[in-house]
């Protein structure tokens, strides 16, 4: 896993561009708000999804995988990602590329809301996140 630490005049521009941090957000029963910003086909057969998703403080999404890629970036607080036994822990403005159907974990590390924004390029019609069934 990389993260690529992206420059601040990028995050400026998004946040002129697209005040993410102003959605409000509610938060469900397990402390995950999921808030899609983008859908648009592409390339035929695949198309692109862009959500919001918030953590409340301490909350863990469980493993899962996508059918396509994901390009996580962290727009506020310390989100801890868990991928092939690897953990790696990124702060606001910092990124990670997941491969399709890489079964990943996430987890916020502070007592605040942490929140990323999450790309997905994925083949249609197909569920954009699939949980992962423990072994038996």
């Amino acid at each position: 896993m990389k993260a690529v630490q992206f420059g601040g005049a990028l995050a400026l521009a998004l946040a002129a561009a697209w005040p993410l941090s102003a959605m409000a957000q509610k938060l469900d029963a397990n402390g995950i708000g999921r808030t899609e910003v983008v859908r648009h086909d592409f390339d035929g057969g695949r198309e692109a999804i862009q959500v919001k998703v918030d953590f409340g403080p301490h909350v863990a999404f469980p493993a899962h995988s996508h059918p396509g890629v994901e390009i996580a970036y962290v727009l506020e607080g310390t989100i801890e990602y868990e991928m092939n036994g690897k953990k790696i822990a990124l702060k606001a403005g910092e990124s990670l590329y997941i491969p399709a159907g890489a079964v990943h974990s996430a987890r916020n590390l502070g007592g605040g809301i942490a929140s990323e924004l999450a790309t997905y390029l994925v083949d249609k019609g197909k569920p954009v996140l699939v949980l992962d069934k423990p072994a038996k």
